[in-house]
């Protein structure tokens, strides 16, 4: 198999200047150990507002977001949507003269090219211009209130872990004798997997199944639960399966047991569903079964902050149990998104640096996977919403206009709500579901109604009418059978 050279997979290379100080500050306000989304967000922030600050990462900036996250795999989403559509031209009158053929090469190529185009904007260039001193290297606590790293000492008022996390072990015996792949790993790719088994049918597992297929892969998804993305709305979940299986995606789908084994033709999945035994043939695996803090390596022990198996133990401040240290981003946080990382970031440097009392746990935290159609939540779930005696509307987008246009109406618009219209929750699941999220999520934190919504005018034809087609449903709500024929009675007589 193939790899990317080194020369073109990093998408950052490691600048000349000020790294690694030979002389460090007498004392920082702010010692960030992480040099990920949040490590970034707190580092930037905190000398934008005149704070002497040291930046400590073992490798390049971006974190896992940046080099084996969100930007190489919607990148990889995007060439893969492209393929899709060449495929359906047909429905639009549009006939290819000759079958495409995807160059999986050139594909992989432009997931580098974009990588580098993004890393060039939070380049390590761009902090030591803010005044950030930046230290390349494994940082380690030496006590409460120093790090240590490349035979320097910082001293600090306040630190921050933001360390990130990494792939979690698929727990499947056999899988490391066969050609097995995580996130870490799966953008160094070169050729394309004629074979893929997928371990997990979490939001990386079903992006990556349906990418993979519709690139020319064979895929297929193995999963202990009996339905694809736990976490979602059961509707949303089904329309999404459904989706892949059309692109030729193929499930197993409460499996009590799964192992690997390598066979003469290359490497074979077991599993097990009820009583029934299946052995699946593949080329490659991808281990898609979350992620777990990284927590070690830092000596913890000497500053006396506390870890678990969830990660970094963190109040609702974000506080540890060193009150001068403090964690962000996805090595203390459920939400493992870059979006929270930046968010708990925040939340840092307000508490950290300026001894504010923001809370985490108040913040309201959309989640969105990018599959086709995409599906994107925020607040509360349906089940949640039935015990909170809410009431819950269902809007499908066959009944958008511009969803039957782009022949994408293959998705649901789900809120939840209660007596007065103060949204709590909604599922969207459309083309366009992730860039709509937006102004729900602002509709819940500033507390708009849905009353107030069928006031908003939107640009037509777009998906997004269809919030203020919500809006429109509910004020219709209050139209009760002897209102109606009150309002009837009262314009017959002013006819």
């Amino acid at each position: 198999m193939l790899m990317i050279q080194s020369d073109t997979a990093t998408p950052e290379p490691q600048p000349r200047g000020r790294l690694n100080p030979s002389q460090p500050r007498q004392r920082y306000n702010l010692v960030v150990i992480g040099g990920g989304p949040a490590g970034m967000a707190c580092a930037s922030a905190a000398s934008s507002l005149g704070a002497h600050v040291a930046l400590i990462e073992r490798d390049s900036l971006g974190g896992n977001s940046l080099h084996a996250g969100s930007v190489p795999s919607k990148a990889l989403i995007r060439a893969a949507r492209c393929a899709a559509e060449l495929r359906r031209s047909g429905e639009f009158g549009i006939r290819l003269r000759a079958p495409f053929d995807v160059d999986f090469p050139a594909v992989m190529q432009r997931v580098v090219q974009v990588q580098a185009r993004i890393a060039a904007l939070h380049s390590i260039e761009s902090f030591l211009d803010k005044g950030v001193d930046i230290f390349i290297g494994e940082g380690q606590f030496a006590d409460r209130s120093t790090v240590r790293i490349n035979g320097h000492t910082l001293n600090f008022a306040r630190a921050v872990i933001a360390t990130g996390a990494r792939p979690a072990p698929s727990g499947v015996p056999g899988i490391d004798d066969l050609r097995t792949y995580t996130y870490d790993t799966l953008f160094g790719l070169r050729e394309l997997p004629s074979r893929l088994a997928v371990i997990g049918a979490g939001p990386l597992g079903c992006e990556m199944a349906q990418t993979f297929a519709r690139l020319g892969s064979n895929v297929m998804v193995y999963e202990k639960h009996s339905h694809v993305l736990p976490r979602e709305d059961r509707d949303a979940a089904k329309i999404a399966q459904q989706s892949l299986e059309r692109d030729g995606v193929t499930f197993r789908l409460g499996c009590s047991e799964v192992r690997a084994e390598v066979i003469s033709s290359g490497g074979s999945i077991f599993s097990q569903i009820a009583d029934r035994r299946f052995s699946d043939p593949c080329d490659s695996v991808l281990v898609a079964a979350g992620r777990i803090a990284n927590t070690g390596g830092l000596n913890l022990e000497a500053a006396g902050v506390v870890c678990d198996e969830q990660g970094i133990v963190v109040n609702r401040y974000l506080k540890t149990t060193n009150p001068r240290v403090f964690a962000a981003g996805d090595c203390c946080s459920q939400f493992k998104y870059t979006h929270a990382a930046d968010a708990l970031a925040r939340v840092v440097i307000a508490n950290a640096l300026f001894y504010g009392m923001d809370r985490a746990s108040t913040l309201l935290v959309p989640w969105c996977t990018f599959t086709d159609p995409q599906i994107a939540h925020v607040g509360i779930q349906e089940s949640e919403a039935a015990q909170a005696h809410l009431n819950t509307m269902t809007i499908p987008f066959a009944e958008s206009d511009r969803s039957i246009i782009d022949g994408s109406e293959n998705g649901l618009f789900k809120l939840h709500y209660d007596i007065r219209g103060a949204i709590r929750g909604a599922t969207m699941v459309s083309a366009r579901a992730c860039e709509l999220m937006g102004e729900l999520v602002l509709a819940i934190t500033h507390n708009i109604r849905l009353s107030s919504l069928a006031s908003d005018i939107h640009p037509y034809p777009t998906e997004s009418e269809i919030i203020k087609h919500a809006g429109d449903l509910y004020r219709r709500s209050f139209v009760t059978p002897s209102m109606a024929k009150f309002l009837s009675k009262l314009l017959e007589w002013r006819r």
